[in-house]
């Protein structure tokens, strides 16, 4: 696992660059992955519009940026994306942002799934490739501490109850997931993953 977590880590890239590489691709029409369809690139592209307008006008609340900034160790946030994905549209903002306002604690690194595969495959939800996921490592170790993701757990019981009644996961339900995300405006993702760094900082310190 530390042999994958390494070789992931030295082929990843920050909030900046991976940004830089779903718009050059966008312009040559395609997207990030191994597949390439129409469909895929105008999720991108779609994602492109959303991920802008959240470096725009997230906000980390006031409390979360306090415990940020008083973790006691320091930590990498490795998080496995692709530039088509929505909930990782609506969820790496978030990530950069709260590694940002962490002074130092957190670093933000992201590797493409489908370049990933031996990672991915340590890190499946439901035996699926669901993403993003981030996975939170110890800096000092490299070694994996816990993980968190495809999307919070109001989303993820969203997702499952229409699953259930309707028996597939169609337009209709991706289209209510991201007016979820839109009125939630990151707060339960913030609160999640603020209550996971404050648990895991505890444990280190004992």
């Amino acid at each position: 696992m530390d042999k994958t977590i390494g070789k992931a880590l030295f082929n990843s890239h920050s909030y900046i660059e991976y940004r830089k590489i779903v718009t050059d691709l966008l312009r040559e029409n395609k997207s990030t992955g191994h597949e390439q369809s129409e469909a895929l690139t105008n999720y991108s592209s779609l994602n492109e519009t959303r991920m802008n307008r959240l470096d725009k006008t997230l906000t980390i609340l006031p409390e979360v940026v306090t415990n940020l900034q008083a973790l006691q160790n320091e930590y990498i946030w490795l998080v496995i994306s692709e530039g088509w994905c929505g909930d990782a549209a609506q969820l790496l903002p978030i990530f950069d942002k709260m590694a940002e306002q962490s002074e130092g604690k957190i670093e933000l690194r992201i590797v493409l799934r489908d370049d990933n595969e031996e990672l991915m495959n340590h890190f499946l939800t439901n035996k699926a490739k669901s993403i993003p996921k981030l996975i939170v490592i110890n800096k000092a170790t490299s070694g994996a501490l816990a993980h968190w993701g495809p999307r919070p757990y109001a989303a993820v019981e969203l997702i499952a109850n229409y699953k259930k009644e309707h028996g597939v996961i169609d337009e209709t339900i991706k289209t209510d997931l991201q007016m979820w995300y839109l009125h939630d405006k990151g707060l339960s993702t913030q609160s999640e993953l603020i209550d996971m760094m404050l648990d895991l900082d505890s444990v280190a310190d004992d």
